[in-house]
């Protein structure tokens, strides 16, 4: 099991993927703003999306798990 940590703080524009989807290493799970910058949070391994704990417009903080990938 791995957790999708987000890398900084900011809003969540877009979820990529849904629970079930298969990710391939580098995939992008959801887009993340900050500092008026896309960030892509991209899966560090292939795998099988478990959950997704965000939603478009939510703010999260550094370090809040956005998905599991088993």
């Amino acid at each position: 099991m791995t957790k999708l940590i987000a890398p900084m703080v900011g809003k969540i524009i877009s979820v990529e993927v849904n629970v079930g989807d298969t990710v391939e290493k580098n995939q992008s799970v959801v887009v993340l703003e900050a500092m008026k910058m896309k960030i892509p949070v991209v899966a560090p391994e292939g795998g099988t999306i478990q959950e997704i704990n965000v939603k478009v417009g939510q703010t999260v903080d550094a370090d809040t798990v956005i998905a599991v990938i088993v």
